[in-house]
């Protein structure tokens, strides 16, 4: 989702940066973007309007909480994530709270989905340097988002992630298709771009940039 242009982003709240400082405002989404459906926009709008007002400084986010922040909201969030890779699997770790995502090199969901902060990810390779993974069975409801600007998904919502590494092996990038037609009218792409630890030489270490 994109910023009311009334109100132009101007520093880290949206990534978990906020540490005071007059000039720190978090982000006020653009709730007239007529991608979302009507109930998603004054969801989105009342969300605005609690941060306008003062009675909260800042939107609820999961990791606030000690919660994942789903797929793909945990992308966001600005703390170390490793990338552990096994024959059948491959596990994204972030450092904070140790949170565990699992992508089951397979190629098609289970019969039955159980709903979860995660959901069900299944993966293949493309190349020598793409991961692609397809996430269903995300759960739904309070306190579930697919971003720090609220922005909420029923249960329908399906996410394509397209991870790429650089030639160099230093920078991973994310192309992220998200669908909800019960949410959204039509789909969201997103872009996000991490970059390997410094003094980190194996590139299993990267953070969000």
């Amino acid at each position: 989702m994109k910023t009311d242009p009334k109100y132009p982003y101007r520093s880290q709240c949206q990534n978990g940066g906020c540490s005071g400082g007059s000039d720190l405002r978090p982000p006020i989404v653009n709730a007239k973007d007529p991608i979302l459906k009507p109930w998603a926009a004054e969801h989105m709008q009342a969300t605005n309007e609690e941060v306008l007002s003062g009675k909260k400084g800042l939107p609820f986010a999961a990791q606030g909480r000690c919660w994942p922040g789903g797929v793909p909201g945990q992308l966001l969030f600005l703390q170390p994530v490793y990338f552990l890779q096994t024959p059948k699997q491959v596990w994204m770790i972030w450092e904070r709270d140790h949170l565990v995502r699992r992508i089951y090199l397979t190629d098609k969901h289970s019969k039955n989905v159980k709903p979860s902060w995660f959901g069900e990810s299944v993966g293949h390779y493309e190349g020598a340097d793409t991961l692609v993974v397809d996430t269903i069975g995300l759960a739904a409801g309070k306190y579930h988002y697919i971003d720090s600007f609220r922005t909420p998904h029923t249960d329908k919502l399906h996410v394509v992630e397209r991870f790429t590494i650089s030639r160099d092996g230093r920078t991973l990038t994310a192309i992220v298709t998200v669908e909800d037609p019960d949410t959204f009218n039509g789909p969201l792409t997103l872009k996000t771009d991490m970059a390997q630890e410094p003094g980190s030489d194996d590139g299993d270490g990267l953070r969000r940039e």
